[in-house]
């Protein structure tokens, strides 16, 4: 059976997002929640940790790899800070899995739907616009 992320679409994936977070009373709680998502992402190969895969400008090292094609692109990714990996696996939630078309038409509302924009650092934020970017790259060039 097909991860129910998977099944739903994007739009969708980032109305669940909101509504889970709107579970937690304070930012305390969402950032444990975001932590406890980053630890649920799956290993990351070793040895797709190179200079080609590394996203720039993220305070932390992050790493993100795209496998596909313009019918459903898969990312991976991985970085050594747990807040960030807890952002990633948002990101993944919302964009693997996803047609390049899909992708490149998904603007990430649930970053303001559940607060996130005011809640993190100008380097966080910074990376997670880096990260992103890198998403809508990999899906430009599986489109053609």
């Amino acid at each position: 059976m097909a991860e129910p992320h998977l099944i739903a679409g994007a739009e969708a994936e980032q109305s669940a997002i909101a509504e889970e977070f709107a579970y937690f009373g304070d930012w305390t709680e969402r950032y444990q929640y975001l932590i406890d998502l980053g630890r649920k992402l799956p290993p990351y190969p070793q040895e797709l940790k190179t200079d080609e895969r590394m996203v720039t400008g993220c305070q932390s090292m992050v790493w993100l790899d795209a496998t596909g094609d313009a019918r459903r692109l898969d990312f991976r990714a991985t970085s050594d800070s747990s807040i960030v990996s807890g952002l990633i696996a948002l990101l993944l939630r919302v964009y693997s899995g996803r047609s390049a078309a899909e992708i490149l038409a998904t603007e990430p509302h649930f970053i303001d739907a559940i607060g996130l924009a005011r809640h993190l650092s100008p380097t966080r934020s910074n990376g997670l616009a880096a990260m992103l970017a890198r998403i809508k790259q990999y899906a430009r060039a599986a489109a053609g």
